[in-house]
């Protein structure tokens, strides 16, 4: 595990091993028993659940990026308020996040996610409709 001062330090070299979409960096910084969550989705429970979600992301995503606009840490307890954006291809979504990390031993045990689902459908209509402006746009100048 990479080293690091304080959970909010963790946090944050978690969330640019994301950016990055390095998932074997980011899985350093993470416990044998982390749950993860998107409220209101059940957890996903253990390193191999989450691991799991991570894949998917690094699969089907072709970026991700975490603008993080406040964090505080409280002894163990990190929270961010954040704009996450999602790339797939053309497909590109931003929407805002609230996070609560605890992190013991220098390893994230939780993450839970919090945002406002019609956000994020809005974000998710808006990136379909830009994709799909720019795909035509392309084929109609070539």
């Amino acid at each position: 595990m990479p080293e690091t001062t304080s959970p909010k330090e963790t946090v944050k070299a978690f969330l640019s091993a994301l950016e990055a979409i390095d998932i074997d960096k980011a899985l350093t910084y993470v416990a044998e028993d982390v749950v993860y969550q998107n409220v209101p989705l059940p957890p996903a429970r253990g390193i191999a659940a989450f691991e799991k979600q991570m894949r998917m992301m690094q699969k089907y995503g072709s970026g991700f990026e975490v603008k993080v606009h406040h964090i505080a840490e409280d002894g163990p307890i990190v929270l961010t308020e954040r704009t996450d954006v999602l790339e797939s291809g053309p497909w590109r979504a931003g929407f805002w996040v609230c996070g609560t990390f605890e992190v013991r031993d220098g390893r994230i045990v939780l993450w839970r996610d919090y945002f406002d689902w019609a956000t994020v459908i809005a974000a998710s209509a808006k990136g379909g409709f830009r994709a799909l402006v720019s795909t035509l746009s392309r084929r109609f100048k070539s």
